[in-house]
């Protein structure tokens, strides 16, 4: 399991980075949409 989880991180280091932003500009996104009716 280990040995697939690095094959696996091995393969995709490249897009790693793109994939983290993605994750992030998802995670604002839904901050915001949570927050929105309370400043409105």
């Amino acid at each position: 399991m280990i040995q697939q989880v690095k094959a696996a991180y091995h393969r995709s280091s490249d897009t790693m980075l793109q994939d983290v932003a993605g994750v992030l500009a998802l995670v604002v996104t839904l901050v915001v949409g949570l927050h929105l009716p309370s400043l409105i």
